[in-house]
This record gives structure tokens, C-alpha cells and sequence, in this order.
């Protein structure tokens, strides 16, 4: 029930952050994340969070690509 309630207030934080993402829905896909997390297990964490960090590499340098040079 704690981890419920701690991953609801992370995930509106986080929606607050992100553009045309509200506060609601910002809880309940940080409740839904925390389910699905627990159900995969430790090699299923290892692997959403690999695949997190390639997914932040690919934005920063797309982000870079489209920067125009100074």
C-alpha cells in the first residue's frame, strides 16, 4: 500500500515536468509502473532499466542532432 502511495506522488511529480501530461494521469501511470515492476521481477527490473537509459541516450543525442551549432 506505501509502495503504492510513494510510486503515485513520484509519477505526478514527474508529470508535472512533463509537457501535456496532467498530475492524474502522472499517478496513476507511476502506480501502474511499480505493478508491473514487482510482477517482472529482478531480471525484469535490470532490463526496464537498461532500456531506460538507452531510450535517455537516444533522446539526448536526437535532442543534440536538431540543436542548431554555435
Amino acid at each position: 500500500m506505501i509502495g503504492k502511495i510513494v510510486s503515485a506522488v513520484v509519477g505526478k511529480k514527474i508529470a508535472e515536468r512533463t509537457a501535456g501530461m496532467s498530475e492524474g494521469s502522472g499517478a496513476l501511470l507511476g502506480v501502474a509502473a511499480a505493478t508491473v515492476l514487482r510482477r517482472l521481477g529482478p531480471v525484469g527490473f535490470v532490463a526496464a532499466a537498461t532500456g531506460g537509459l538507452l531510450a535517455k541516450r537516444y533522446m539526448a543525442k536526437r535532442q543534440a542532432r536538431r540543436a542548431p551549432a554555435v
